[in-house]
């Protein structure tokens, strides 16, 4: 039995092997492609007992090998998807060798041309919204008279805040349909607390939108339009390659 497996980062309908040329991947082993038919994925070899079901439940506990891992990952995605139409698989996809990759292509055509079709001639772009934060009324320098002073400033500062953060909300709908109706496809993602994103002020928005080429230049402007919004703060990124657009399901 051979002692390295076949790990996954992207597939396409035509790449020729200039455009993996160069690239290392998972451990700094080159990256190289695995043609099926109409298809190609783009590969690279592991150690397969790094990658087999119980090792990988260990490596869920380790954020080192997770946050390398999923950079080099995304970095041959976008190192490749920077000039070729690709769908993206998810981190860690592995098969037991190059046969097995190709039995997933054939399988799975139909929906990897799907995804094709449906990214081709489209950018990814993220919007992050999060609610501004309220200027309180008065300074708060001046010491309360009293105990019930204190709990009257304190119960109007979270009405305020609760007000704010309903108002953020509502604000971030209207962005998200605005940015929408330029967009192809929109995936709205779990909003993030502030201990992972590392920002004080609430995420009330984390869209993705599949921008056709035509519209980036009216998309971004309309963004752009949104940062003097007096309830939401509003993060353009992007074009990236469209991963939350590429999601096959393979055996």
């Amino acid at each position: 039995m051979s002692d390295s497996a076949t790990y996954v980062y992207a597939v396409a309908r035509s790449l020729d092997d200039a455009a993996v040329s160069g690239l290392s991947g998972i451990d700094g082993a080159p990256v190289r492609l695995v043609p099926a038919e109409s298809l190609v994925a783009v590969v690279s070899d592991v150690d397969r007992g790094e990658f087999e079901e119980r090792a990988l439940e260990q490596h869920r506990e380790d954020l080192e090998w997770l946050t390398t891992t999923a950079r080099t990952h995304h970095r041959v995605v976008d190192a490749v998807g920077r000039e070729h139409v690709i769908a993206p698989l998810a981190l860690a996809t592995v098969y037991f060798g190059d046969d097995r990759v190709r039995e997933v292509l054939d399988r799975s055509r139909g929906s990897f041309d799907h995804v094709l079709d449906h990214v081709t001639g489209r950018s990814e772009w993220g919007v992050k919204a999060y609610a501004r934060r309220r200027s309180a009324n008065g300074s708060g320098a001046d010491r309360p008279a009293s105990g019930a002073e204190y709990l009257r400033r304190r119960r109007r500062a979270l009405r305020e805040r609760d007000d704010g953060v309903e108002e953020a909300l509502l604000a971030a709908e209207e962005v998200h349909e605005a940015l929408g109706g330029l967009a192809a496809d929109v995936r709205r993602h779990r909003l993030q607390d502030s201990a992972l994103t590392g920002d004080p002020d609430q995420m009330v928005l984390n869209g993705a939108y599949l921008v056709p080429e035509r519209a980036q230049g009216e998309f971004t402007a309309l963004a752009g339009a949104f940062a003097d919004h007096r309830s939401v703060r509003v993060e353009l990124t992007g074009p990236w390659v469209p991963y939350s657009f590429s999601q096959v399901r393979t055996p």
